[in-house]
């Protein structure tokens, strides 16, 4: 096997407040970074670059050390924790915001230790454009940079996304903010359009309906892991970056339809529970079952 590569990954830390028809959850751990690094952790070395505030739980900390993510990147400052809360519809078709507290992550700098900025992966959370523009400016020696964002960056800061798109060698978006970006319905069109602004590789997440691949002449798409029951969608967007790029890291070639399998399969585990509980749940074997499970279906779909 070959020796798994480090994944230096930057997004937000959050406690969440959740509400869905399944049930509510308060205070929960959350943010980009948590997802993707508890997803991608199953698979490959991650070390985290965020801030939290003083009020930050010792059972945060302790989830981290148990997954064995590298914390050292994380600042810790005076004030509160970013704190999101979300409603779900009856039928999880749409979500509204309750309420945002930035607190400590309203002036975050990222800070990188030297020793990692030559970490041949590196993903880019769902963060202000210009706070992706700062840690790929630092990190241009990596083999891929992988990017998300988000429909609020793309009304706020067309311009700048696109700046990080030029800098970035993967794009992982969902179907809504692609078209907000392009202006094209048509995945097709959309994903080319994307691939037009830099990345080589552009995936796009569409939730229920699994997610498209675009990468030089290859147009895939991938089915998803049927679940028995949606509980809470939260995160499972960070979640399938986590298996992409867990799967990135252990390959010296990699295949990216497999990585988007992997991505996919991963993501099934986030939505079965509330917050991280059902993706830690997660094991290799459980994992390597679902990608099979998916493959059988894409075959099945040839």
């Amino acid at each position: 096997m070959n020796k798994q590569k480090n994944i230096l990954a930057v997004g937000s830390i959050a406690l969440d407040t959740l509400m869905t028809p399944r049930g509510n959850r308060q205070n929960i751990l959350g943010g980009s970074a948590t997802y993707f690094s508890i997803s991608a952790g199953l698979l490959a070395p991650v070390k985290l670059v965020g801030v939290v505030g003083s009020d930050f739980p010792e059972d945060g900390w302790q989830l981290f050390r148990s997954r064995k993510i590298n914390t050292d990147n994380i600042l810790v400052e005076n004030g509160p924790t970013f704190r999101w809360g979300g409603k779900y519809s009856d039928d999880y078709s749409t979500r509204d915001t309750l309420f945002t507290e930035l607190g400590v992550f309203e002036k975050f700098s990222p800070s990188i230790l030297d020793s990692d900025r030559n970490s041949p992966l590196v993903f880019l959370g769902n963060i202000h454009p210009d706070l992706q523009l700062s840690v790929a400016k630092l990190t241009l020696n990596a083999d891929h940079i992988v990017t998300d964002t988000m429909n609020l960056w793309i009304d706020l800061f067309p311009e700048k996304v696109a700046e990080v798109l030029k800098l970035s060698t993967i794009l992982l978006i969902n179907h809504e903010e692609a078209e907000q970006f392009t202006g094209q319905s048509e995945i097709a069109n959309a994903a080319s359009e994307l691939l037009s602004y830099g990345p080589k590789i552009v995936v796009i997440k569409r939730g229920a309906d699994g997610a498209y691949l675009a990468h030089g002449d290859v147009r895939r798409s991938v089915p998803v892991f049927p679940i028995n029951m949606l509980n809470d969608p939260t995160g499972a967007g960070d979640t399938f970056a986590g298996g992409f790029m867990g799967y990135l890291s252990q390959s010296s070639r990699p295949d990216f339809l497999e990585a988007v399998i992997m991505g996919s399969a991963m993501a099934s585990f986030c939505v079965e529970g509330f917050g991280v509980e059902s993706l830690l749940s997660a094991t290799p074997e459980l994992l390597e079952h679902r990608v099979s499970t998916i493959k059988k279906t894409l075959m099945e779909t040839v």
